[in-house]
């Protein structure tokens, strides 16, 4: 899943790069990551995968709660991480390029392409294909890896379109906090939405309280709970 969501991701990152530059001021040629990008964006994955191994060590375990509660939560969780992670890649990346002008999901008005907050339909639908393919891709490979009952495989398919829902939950979430925690502004010099304030900067929306860091931090935590819970309690 880790692989799935960073080769896809960075791939997406550089289609449509021309267009990509003009509208995002903060836009790095390549799609590189620092540091605290890589880690707020795998961190909570890695200590769940450290759990899952204290308890089963290297054994790979089907989705089943009547045999652990405890193992099938800390894989949901795993599964919405990057579910919400490669879902909000996917639609940032794929629903700037939309020719629709974005809606600011807080009140739906419409505006500039690269606002925090802003959302469109094609970046909608791309979450929830970024987050179905985390769950494609974690069926595929356990049919292969885990052994268990007939039943309780079948009911694995249940991961995609749950994985699919997670992916647009993380998008929804972090265009939430973009749009109020996170300041956007345009920038009548550099003819670009920006964001941070500015003698030249005209506010859009949001508050400089979160930078882009700390909304992908929060929306992963809040959908890697969701999907905990939601995964003990399905399967």
């Amino acid at each position: 899943m880790l692989l799935v969501f960073f080769f896809s991701s960075s791939k997406l990152t550089k289609v449509g790069a021309d267009k990509k530059r003009k509208s995002d001021a903060e836009y790095k040629e390549g799609g590189q990551r620092n540091w605290v990008q890589v880690l707020f964006n795998s961190a909570i994955a890695c200590s769940l995968v450290l759990a899952i191994w204290k308890f089963v060590g290297w054994e790979d375990k089907c989705l089943d709660s009547t045999e652990s509660t405890i193992i099938t939560a800390l894989m949901g969780g795993i599964i919405g991480h990057y579910s919400c992670s490669n879902g909000d890649t996917w639609s940032s990346e794929i629903g700037v390029l939309s020719d629709s002008q974005p809606r600011l999901i807080t009140t739906l008005k419409t505006v500039r392409k690269g606002t925090n907050g802003g959302v469109t339909n094609i970046g909608l639908l791309a979450a929830a294909a970024g987050g179905g393919v985390i769950g494609l891709t974690f069926v595929v490979f356990g049919f292969f890896t885990a052994s268990c009952p007939s039943s309780v495989a079948l009911k694995q398919l249940l991961v995609i379109p749950l994985a699919a829902l997670a992916g647009i939950c993380g998008s929804v979430i972090d265009s939430l906090l973009g749009a109020t925690l996170q300041f956007s502004g345009y920038c009548t010099i550099r003819k670009k939405v920006v964001g941070k304030r500015g003698p030249t900067v005209k506010r859009i929306s949001g508050v400089n309280i979160l930078d882009n860091n700390g909304v992908n931090l929060v929306s992963i935590l809040l959908t890697t709970v969701l999907t905990s819970f939601a995964f003990a309690y399905i399967f």
